[in-house]
């Protein structure tokens, strides 16, 4: 249940029964062979599936984040910290005043982590907001799919490739896993990357991505109680 899909009135209705929204944050940036907006779809198909079960409406995504660092890589688009920032400040307030207050966002990049600690700010600020920020891809029930498939979990590799993520074949072969020592401006970024991909296999077996997906919408709908 996206906002796109409702008018005013829809919101006006549901608000009289429930308070919660689902506020999907991500980036714009290089994925290696996969999308661009790899790490807006993630989070987004998580925020459907769980909408779909709990009738939680999603507001549209925030398709930029913080991404200084891949700024060497076309098609990357970045704010600044300060920037995100006040977005997503703007519309924990604006939301906020129009009576949500149980608010849970789904990030997808982990360059976003500045926002968890806004968040944390305007929970003591703003009344009765209740407000939780997901990072599935660091999930304990995401690490031990990974960990059963005896798979090494890294940025565009085969963490991240899910069928809908995929703009292009995927190389067969692992890629050497690498590291940064320190952190890198945008040219020693891709001096070090190459294609994009940290290292790793590539692609993973379509049982492991459904059980990836299956255990990430499941912290999401534990998330969505708002114990």
């Amino acid at each position: 249940m996206r906002l796109e899909d409702l008018n005013w009135m829809d919101i006006e209705r549901y608000l009289r029964d429930d308070d919660r929204l689902i506020l999907v944050v991500g980036a714009c940036e290089q994925h290696g062979f996969l999308s661009l907006l790899t790490d807006i779809k993630i989070p987004l198909a998580l925020a459907d599936a769980a909408s779909e079960r709990t009738h939680v409406p999603v507001a549209p995504p925030l398709n930029f984040g913080i991404s200084p660092y891949f700024q060497k890589y076309p098609g990357t688009l970045s704010l600044r910290t300060t920037t995100f920032l006040a977005v997503v400040e703007d519309l924990v307030r604006w939301t906020h005043g129009q009576g949500f207050r149980r608010l849970l966002v789904l990030n997808g990049h982990g360059g976003n982590q500045p926002g968890r600690a806004l968040l944390s700010e305007l929970v003591n600020e703003l009344p009765g907001l209740k407000a939780d920020w997901y990072d599935w891809w660091t999930a304990a029930s995401v690490q031990a799919v990974a960990e059963r498939a005896g798979l090494p979990p890294s940025h565009a590799n085969w963490l991240e490739a899910f069928a809908f993520c995929r703009v292009a074949d995927l190389p067969a072969h692992a890629k050497p896993l690498a590291s940064a020592p320190r952190l890198l401006n945008a040219e020693e970024t891709r001096a070090l990357y190459g294609d994009g991909s940290f290292g790793g296999p590539y692609s993973a077996p379509a049982e492991v991505m459904q059980a990836l997906f299956d255990a990430a919408l499941g912290d999401v709908l534990a998330r969505l109680a708002f114990a």
